[in-house]
């Protein structure tokens, strides 16, 4: 498998899961989480985005803040299993989610800041494409953030996954800028 399939193997992913998150795709089973499963081994996938762009002072910068994102994407997929595995026991599920908003160490690279980091390093590379390839590099952008505004902001599945699909849409369209040395 080469890198850039498996960038696109991430999108792919990142996008089914987005497609769960908003309940525009009904969840399959009650014992799978899919959409975490999904986000999970999609946003893993989306590390190998780091390879492909060029290595630039801007790009090293971004895939740092990437590969941060991913692993705070695994921690918050990790604390929504444990948390879907109280099932129906609402008071638990409460008391979990209170706990983990009263620790700074797991609430912040996890849940409130972390998984943002994705956006924004995948943003970045995407960002020194700005010149040359300034729709798909706004695609990008633009997605990344309306994906952050439609979820905790407006809380719109329908436009989060708008957002997400201009995103992944725009990632997908900059794997085929021609770029020379290129080792996909």
């Amino acid at each position: 498998m080469t890198t850039k399939q498996s960038c696109l193997i991430g999108l792919v992913f990142f996008l089914i899961s987005y497609l769960f998150f908003s309940k525009l795709l009904p969840s399959l089973s009650e014992s799978v989480d899919f959409a975490h499963w999904f986000n999970l081994i999609g946003a893993c996938f989306l590390l190998s985005f780091n390879e492909v762009f060029p290595k630039t002072k801007t790009n090293k910068v971004a895939s740092v803040l990437t590969t941060l994102g991913i692993i705070a994407h695994i921690g918050l997929c990790t604390i929504d299993f444990i948390m879907s595995s109280y099932g129906n026991n609402e008071i638990e599920k409460a008391e979990l989610s209170q706990h983990i908003s009263n620790s700074p160490l797991i609430f912040y690279p996890f849940v409130a800041v972390g998984p943002s980091l994705l956006f924004l390093g995948l943003a970045l590379h995407a960002f020194t494409f700005i010149k040359t390839e300034t729709l798909k590099s706004l695609m990008v952008i633009v997605g990344s953030v309306a994906v952050g505004v439609s979820f905790f902001a407006l809380k719109n599945g329908v436009l989060m996954v708008l957002s997400c699909a201009l995103f992944v849409l725009g990632l997908g369209l900059l794997l085929y800028v021609p770029r020379p040395l290129s080792k996909f």
